[in-house]
């Protein structure tokens, strides 16, 4: 190559980089005025260091025999000890579950581990610096773009939460008004985690919800990975976790328009999603679906005939570990979303998290190995993985043969989709990830509006009764799952592809023929993951 060559391609880099920081100064910007003007109101006092937080009010309603409101009232007044002993009560009956959703945060912070050891050994060693440093990235750049807005637009409209003793500084929900009624479409308070939002509570909640918000933005990585450009990968991190996540978050589980379908419409108790097969996983499945579309197939993937080469990853040791960690990480996933270690049903929840992983690991290996003669661990750590894709959304209000029915179907659906996706599709998806998270995650959802056996979930998003689906006499929730399912889809998948298409009219998305041959580690992130691996001439 030639000097000159080298010096305008450096120039162009330059440009792009500057483009990149230039919109992102843009974009930060823009939250910080919409939060200090359009947002601004009376806010309610902060408790930072949660000294006030947890007393004798929270303990009505802990136990089927706790005290009621009067009650606290009458000790207050007559029993001044007694009141003092249910402030000590309800100060430990928060402080509690607090303890248990931080500590399942940190386990599902350790799943990032899991995504970068599972995504690099199914994808070429070549690229083996490259994906791990996207892995690595994403999880920084993830915690920065959740905290400048992501969090107000997903939780800001949320308000207090109970089992948590507050919260109630997230009040603002902007709301339209159609048909009779409310629509909520997106928090407005909590941007960069000041004024009301400087609380413990609140504080707490950010993190539990960053660390679920990264495995969305982590998802793309694998789908798009062995052809993408560092920069434009930057760009879009901070894209999905200010608007893109957020925004279908707060639908959900931030008391947006798709948690009230049952409240305003009568259809069960809303979308239910108690973990996020939808909220996670299908956004991060649809946004990788997008991305691996545009981007095009690797090099050599496609004979010309149209038929798949296979490109087998170069470590499968070290992705089995990784799928391993995700499964240990996912109990935090899952039992955590109770967001109550005081809820006793996270048993219930543990133990049919890891029925569905073991159910969809062995029918997906049974499924290759009848239909191809012998057993692809590859696809079977995959199974894995769909099986708990799958049980995310209904793992609290099913029973455990319901959780292997749903591993199950998870396996085999796997299998079905990946050979789609890249036989018919012609879409080149590295490690699955369309499969695992996007196929999966509807069905998840879907499998809770059939198998939802009204054990559980009594007033969730303020409907009276617990959680029953079709095959429990309530088919209005199962028309509940699949309009989260089909809203996830279209909503993800126009708003990705319209910004990709901008993205890579500006900073192109994929590399050049060229360094694709080569391998992405030096020329993208100045690493080689295996230096020793270089061919040396016998003397």
């Amino acid at each position: 190559m030639s000097r000159e060559s080298k010096t305008g391609k450096i120039l162009n880099r330059g440009i792009y980089l500057r483009r990149a920081l230039m919109l992102f100064v843009l974009m930060v910007l823009t939250t910080m005025f919409l939060s200090a003007t359009v947002f601004a109101d009376e806010p309610p006092k902060p408790d930072p260091s949660g000294a006030t937080i947890g007393g004798a009010a929270d303990v009505v309603g802990a136990t089927a025999g706790a005290p009621t409101a009067d009650d606290m009232k009458n000790m207050a007044a007559n029993e001044p000890l007694a009141a003092k002993l249910a402030d000590v009560v309800g100060h430990n009956r928060i402080a509690i579950n607090v303890v248990w959703m931080l500590i399942c945060g940190f386990l599902v912070m350790f799943m990032q581990a899991g995504f970068a050891m599972a995504e690099t050994g199914f994808t070429g060693a070549k690229n083996a610096g490259h994906t791990m440093a996207m892995n690595f990235m994403v999880y920084g750049i993830g915690i920065l773009g959740y905290w400048i807005c992501g969090f107000a637009l997903q939780m800001g409209g949320v308000g207090a939460i109970a089992s948590l003793g507050g919260g109630g500084g997230l009040n603002g929900e902007f709301v339209i008004h159609l048909f009779g009624h409310d629509f909520g479409l997106f928090g407005t308070k909590g941007f960069f985690l000041t004024g009301v939002a400087y609380d413990a509570i609140i504080f707490s909640i950010f993190l539990f919800q960053m660390v679920f918000m990264d495995t969305t933005a982590t998802i793309p990585t694998g789908s798009m990975a062995e052809r993408w450009t560092f920069k434009s990968f930057i760009i879009y991190a901070f894209f999905i976790s200010m608007f893109v996540y957020p925004l279908y978050g707060n639908w959900v589980w931030g008391g947006g328009w798709l948690s009230q379908l049952g409240k305003n419409f009568g259809l069960g108790h809303g979308v239910v999603d108690f973990a996020g097969s939808s909220v996670v996983h299908m956004t991060g499945g649809v946004a990788g679906l997008v991305g691996a579309m545009i981007l095009g197939p690797r090099l050599g993937k496609y004979r010309a005939d149209g038929k798949p080469n296979a490109m087998p990853g170069h470590h499968i040791p070290m992705a089995i570990t990784g799928c391993f960690i995700l499964a240990f990480g996912w109990f935090g996933f899952n039992a955590g979303s109770s967001l109550a270690g005081g809820d006793l049903r996270i048993g219930v929840v543990a133990v049919n998290t890891m029925l569905a992983s073991a159910s969809g690991a062995l029918f997906s290996m049974f499924y290759m190995w009848i239909s191809y003669g012998k057993p692809d661990i590859s696809m079977a750590a995959n199974g894995f993985l769909a099986g708990l894709v799958a049980i995310t959304a209904p793992c609290a209000f099913v029973n455990s043969v319901s959780a292997v029915v749903i591993g199950a179907v998870a396996g085999i659906l796997l299998c079905l989709s990946v050979l789609f996706v890249e036989r018919v599709l012609k879409i080149d998806d590295p490690v699955g990830a369309v499969s695992v998270h996007g196929v999966n995650g509807a069905w998840g959802m879907v499998a809770l509006g059939l198998f939802a056996d009204g054990t559980y979930g009594d007033g969730l998003n303020g409907v009276t009764g617990t959680v029953r689906g079709l095959f429990y006499g309530d088919a209005s929730q199962f028309m509940a799952q699949i309009s989260g399912v089909i809203t996830n889809f279209i909503f993800v998948f126009v708003i990705m592809f319209v910004f990709f298409k901008v993205l890579d009219a500006i900073v192109p998305l994929r590399v050049s023929e060229e360094l694709e041959m080569e391998g992405l580690d030096q020329s993208e992130v100045s690493v080689t993951a295996y230096p020793d691996f270089k061919i040396h001439k016998t003397i």
